[in-house]
């Protein structure tokens, strides 16, 4: 590993941090410094420039205005799929999982271009809200255990030909499509709608990016045994009635 300090960004944390997803960040920065990785952390207010420098890059949920204004200033800003060029790392939620895809529909009913960096499309259900505690098996090729989470949220997303899903759901909804899926992703790129935070239920994740973003096979072990005990609890919860 060099010397240089890993990058990680906060996007927007004034606009996408409705259900708590910040903590996502600081899981992230906290496991890098337990491997004593040297990180820097930027939090990237919605009036500020997103630097294209970034290794590793953080979106959260938020609420359906925040969110169109949000994905109008990303879209403008162009720094975001300039990072993704780049060979950068994306990891979002919920309302920025949706804003990563083509297409969503805005507060205002209507269809709202999102950045194109994952090949799924999001509308708007006619049917109860997707809410309650989430159990899924991830992807295999990601070779992590099941996740566990939150999901708050009317949006249907699917996804296309060029993404894969990220998991597949034993309890909750997912993307509410009823094909059994939940979140999607491809190379660098990761969206999912559970909340938690995601990465505090599942700190494999956390490892996943920090791995990709560090081109490395594995990392230094650290201890689990909170984060353990909280996912232990949380999968038990998944299957039972509200």
């Amino acid at each position: 590993m060099s010397d240089s300090s890993l990058r990680l960004v906060w996007v927007y944390p004034d606009l996408l941090s409705t259900y708590g997803d910040q903590g996502n960040a600081l899981v992230v920065e906290r496991r890098a410094r337990q491997r004593r990785l040297n990180v820097s952390r930027i939090d990237v207010r919605s009036d500020q420039p997103i630097p294209t420098s970034g290794d590793i890059y953080l979106i959260g949920g938020g609420e359906d205005r925040p969110q169109r204004l949000a994905a109008e200033r990303l879209r403008r800003d162009g720094g975001l799929n300039r990072a993704v060029a780049n060979g950068a790392i994306v990891f979002s939620v919920c309302a920025g999982y949706q804003i990563l895809g083509h297409e969503f529909v805005n507060d205002l009913g209507r269809p709202e271009a999102g950045l194109g960096l994952l090949d799924v499309v999001s509308v708007r259900g006619d049917g109860e809200r997707c809410v309650g505690d989430v159990l899924a098996d991830i992807d295999p090729r990601l070779g992590l255990p099941p996740l566990t989470g939150f999901e708050n949220h009317q949006g249907i997303t699917h996804v296309g030909p060029s993404a894969r899903p990220l998991a597949t759901v034993r309890y909750g909804k997912g993307n509410g499509t009823g094909d059994g899926t939940e979140g999607a992703y491809n190379d660098t790129v990761f969206g999912t709608y559970m909340h938690g935070p995601v990465m505090a239920r599942n700190p494999q994740i956390a490892d996943l990016l920090l791995k990709l973003a560090l081109d490395v096979n594995a990392l230094p072990p650290v201890d689990d045994q909170w984060y353990e005990a909280l996912r232990t609890e949380r999968i038990a919860a998944a299957g039972q009635p509200a």
